[in-house]
């Protein structure tokens, strides 16, 4: 387990999370990802060698990059991520063991959630900010509708977050933005065209 940084997480607010790309293919989007000043990057569970990508993104980005371990389902799952070096964990359901886990262990949690009363009970439980997932199916005006009672609460809205909404989702209150295959974009990604990745990039951190 390595530190979570507050600071790179503020710095630029989006998670990418990429899944089942191999190490190398990891490695290069990492150094591309870095280049244009993101900072949070999350592997997702479900990805060949998970853990040994873990360890090796730590070892080239460690103080560059909060590296997590996404689609976390379990405590012993939890422990392998961490183990691996891993400073965050992400989970697409709201798993009461998984959050209190983390919440004691004082490391960030980001617990999927989909109804009012999942998002407080994940946060209840020690979630630092709650992804509401799948935002594709919600949009910004749930959000907006969901954090007027909820106004203590952080969110991170996780699936269906583009540069043409990003703004829209920011106004409604979100804190946080998980991107996934609307910010690494596949086709470049299989070319092997970084230049043109930096660019794509680019724009999302503009947009924030």
């Amino acid at each position: 387990m390595k530190k979570f940084s507050e600071e790179l997480f503020a710095q630029t607010p989006i998670v990418g999370i990429l899944r089942g790309y191999d190490k190398e293919t990891v490695l290069e989007i990492a150094r591309t990802f870095v280049s244009e000043g993101f900072t949070n990057l999350e592997i997702t569970k479900n990805s060949p060698n998970v853990f040994e990508i873990i360890e090796a993104l730590v070892d080239e980005f460690q103080g560059k990059l909060n590296i997590g371990c996404g689609t976390v389902l379990t405590k012993k799952d939890t422990k392998k991520a961490l183990k691996a070096g891993a400073s965050f964990i992400v989970t697409p359901i709201v798993n009461k063991d998984v959050i209190r886990f983390c919440a004691k262990k004082e490391i960030p949690v980001f617990p999927g959630a989909f109804s009012p009363t999942e998002i407080y009970t994940a946060w209840k439980l020690g979630a630092k900010m709650v992804k509401v997932f799948p935002s594709a199916n919600l949009g910004p005006s749930y959000i907006k509708n969901v954090a007027a009672p909820l106004d203590f609460i952080d969110f991170m809205p996780t699936g269906g977050v583009s540069l043409e909404n990003i703004d829209e989702f920011k106004k409604a209150g979100a804190k946080a933005f998980g991107m996934g295959g609307l910010l690494f974009d596949s086709e470049m990604i299989e070319r092997k065209d970084w230049h043109s990745l930096a660019l794509h990039f680019r724009k999302f951190k503009e947009a924030l």
